[in-house]
């Protein structure tokens, strides 16, 4: 039976599948996973900036919601990589998207936020503070 797009339930669900692929590390780590299979150190010292847990935590998020696979290997020390699904694949085109729409747009971003600052009286102080991706160049 196909559920109802306007139903709280898939509303709920839609959600909670946003904020996994649309947060900040995982959507590095896709990124990062979509050119090729990454060690775990690898992946820590490419994104820069994530702590050990948080990438721990985020890959395996990313592995129950099918979209990333673990393989360990029997060697010692023990070797651990981290691969895209197909499904983890399917991310790659919407996430290239959002990233050259944000690259397009950001000096027009930047100036309707000035314009709005400054119609609406917002102090330096008041603003929100600007969020920078880990390894974000100016």
């Amino acid at each position: 039976m196909k559920k109802d797009p306007g139903t709280a339930e898939t509303c709920n669900a839609m959600g909670d599948i946003l904020n996994r692929i649309g947060d900040k590390w995982s959507v590095m780590i896709v990124g990062y996973l979509t050119h090729k299979t990454m060690r775990f150190n690898e992946l820590r010292h490419a994104i820069g900036g994530i702590s050990q847990r948080m990438l721990t935590l985020t890959l395996r998020n990313l592995e129950r919601d099918g979209l990333v696979t673990r393989t360990v290997y029997p060697e010692i020390p023990p070797r651990v990589e981290y691969a895209l699904t197909e499904l983890g694949r399917t991310l790659t085109d919407p996430l290239d998207a959002l990233w050259n729409w944000a690259a397009q747009h950001q000096q027009a971003v930047k100036e309707a936020r000035y314009i709005y600052d400054t119609t609406h009286g917002v102090e330096e102080e008041d603003r929100p503070a600007e969020r920078r991706y880990a390894g974000a160049v100016r």
